[in-house]
């Protein structure tokens, strides 16, 4: 088959010409528009998921000789998860190539993080079908790169160091909750709480994944604890 222009332009993007376009169309192709004869990319996102551990494992094990497991774990999953198979995806306009039903498109399923995380892994598995692993990690590691760099200060996310604080002062971990949700179905709007045992407590609201918002809310308890420590 002969891929569109903008399929061609995403191609370019990613840095891979697939001899097989037609993974590449199945990967980008979502449960909403799907039938018999155009399968979805659940089956890729399954198998993408797994190259790119495996990757990022990899990665992670060669760069730093001395981490340790623990030190090695949270790095890995702070790579894999699917804030950042979104935001690699973001940063491939992906979204303007998924394969969307009219429903699913009208609802904004171009900008939703869990269909440009599935649909990025997806991809993934689709390089490694049509030109092999090295293809793949090759793919992986060019625009996972910046990330790979940083993750060592990155990975103690703030909902760790918050729990990591908790319990160094001998409570319990903070409780996370949702204390509003407005805007529409689409692009939510969420207003989450995080409390201490003590009481002390921080919000913070955002559209995005609840986790996202949590990560924002754990961030500015932290700020606060800090500054009564200053």
């Amino acid at each position: 088959m002969t891929p569109s222009a903008d399929i061609r332009a995403f191609m370019a993007r990613l840095g891979h010409d697939f001899a097989r376009p037609e993974l590449l169309i199945r990967a980008l192709t979502h449960g909403s528009i799907a039938s018999v004869t155009r399968p979805d990319n659940q089956r890729l996102e399954f198998l993408g998921d797994r190259v790119l551990g495996l990757v990022m494992a990899e990665a992670l094990f060669s760069a730093d000789t001395a981490a340790s497991e623990g030190q090695l774990a949270p790095r890995y999953n702070a790579l894999v998860r699917g804030e950042t198979c979104a935001g690699v995806a973001r940063d491939l306009a992906l979204g303007e190539v998924l394969k969307l039903g009219r429903s699913e498109m009208l609802s904004g399923g171009r900008r939703k993080e869990a269909l440009l995380a599935d649909a990025m892994e997806a991809v993934l598995a689709a390089v490694y079908l049509d030109a092999g692993f090295e293809a793949a990690r090759a793919v992986v590691l060019r625009h996972w790169g910046p990330r790979l760099a940083q993750v060592a200060h990155d990975s103690r996310d703030a909902k760790t160091a918050l729990q990591e604080w908790a319990q160094a002062q001998g409570m319990p971990p903070p409780v996370y909750e949702q204390t509003e949700r407005s805007g529409p179905d689409h692009a939510p709007v969420f207003l989450i709480t995080v409390r201490l045992e003590d009481g002390r407590h921080a919000q913070a609201q955002g559209t995005g994944t609840k986790r996202s918002i949590e990560q924002a809310a754990a961030q500015a308890l932290l700020d606060r604890l800090e500054g009564q420590t200053t």
